[in-house]
């Protein structure tokens, strides 16, 4: 009736085809209605092929219309409905997982560049310190193998010492007030330095210039007065002499009072050598003992065992 409809519109007759037309609506009304109901929760009858294929579950409260619509294809001409359910929306969980993703991506990603950079940054610390172990070696300061007498009477040697830190006063034991003030300034950072127990232990060392009022039982009655590790050496002339001039120490005495005293004039320096028997550090006068710990520390900090 369609088709007749059209016709007469091509012919001219608009009354007689809107008459066809209207008649086709009606009747297409009319098998609309007859056609059976179908409850969303269950599946169209399979009289024909949906285009689009829709899930039938339960409807619940976290369900909602989607206006889902299924077209067939075979001669029931009828337009079905369904409800989906929704719950999470199908993408959420995967926008949750590539965020994830991205984050933990992002985390290795970092912690990698933070391990490059400690390596490099490792390599350029230790590099310099092997370069600075090497300038050391050239200096011609604690070359030497001193041999002198501790203040027990026992010979000792600078290879005795080899694997602690040292620290290595020259002074005499008249000295009125500069030695003490220098020798106590040695025991404080000495003392500071063993409270912390992550850091090796420091040798104090003290070195007469004075050896021929400084012997054994002089310099032993001496050191009881400053840091209990404190080991005092002394020897005859020539190896005291030895050992001053592998540290380039200057020591010339005085003339001699009516009492026959007399005061030393020499180097006034705190030296700093490593394990590896290297002299690394002086200290003068001017240096308190906060910022001699400090340089110690830094020093224990970077130190490469050869």
């Amino acid at each position: 009736m369609a088709m007749l409809g059209l016709a007469s519109f091509i012919q001219g007759d608009f009354r007689g085809g809107a008459t066809s037309l209207l008649r086709c609506a009606l009747r297409a009304a009319r098998d609309q209605q007859r056609a059976p109901l179908h409850s969303p929760l269950q599946k169209p009858p399979n009289t024909s092929t949906p285009q689009a294929v829709c899930r039938y579950q339960p409807l619940n409260s976290s369900s909602r219309l989607l206006g889902c619509t299924a077209r067939p294809t075979g001669p029931a001409h009828f337009i079905h409905r369904c409800f989906l359910t929704t719950g999470p929306k199908p993408g959420a969980k995967s926008a949750k997982l590539q965020l994830r993703t991205r984050l933990v991506v992002t985390l290795v990603f970092g912690a990698g560049l933070m391990g490059v950079w400690w390596y490099v940054y490792s390599e350029k610390q230790q590099m310099a310190q092997r370069q600075r172990i090497e300038q050391l070696k050239k200096v011609a300061l604690g070359q030497g193998n001193f041999c002198l007498t501790d203040h027990t009477g026992r010979r000792r040697n600078k290879r005795d010492f080899l694997g602690e830190w040292v620290l290595l006063y020259f002074g005499f034991t008249h000295c009125p007030d500069i030695c003490p003030e220098e020798l106590e300034k040695l025991s404080a950072v000495v003392a500071a330095l063993d409270k912390d127990p992550a850091l090796p232990r420091v040798q104090p060392l003290f070195v007469t210039v004075d050896p021929v009022r400084d012997d054994v039982a002089a310099v032993g009655k001496y050191v009881k007065d400053f840091h209990p590790r404190l080991i005092g050496l002394t020897g005859t002339e020539e190896e005291v002499k030895e050992a001053g001039r592998d540290y380039r120490v200057y020591a010339s005495a005085g003339p001699k009072d009516e009492d026959g005293d007399y005061i030393v004039d020499h180097t006034i320096l705190i030296y700093l050598v490593n394990p590896d028997g290297l002299f690394l550090d002086y200290y003068n006068r001017m240096k308190s003992e906060e910022q001699i710990s400090e340089s110690i520390r830094n020093h224990m900090k970077v130190h490469v065992k050869l």
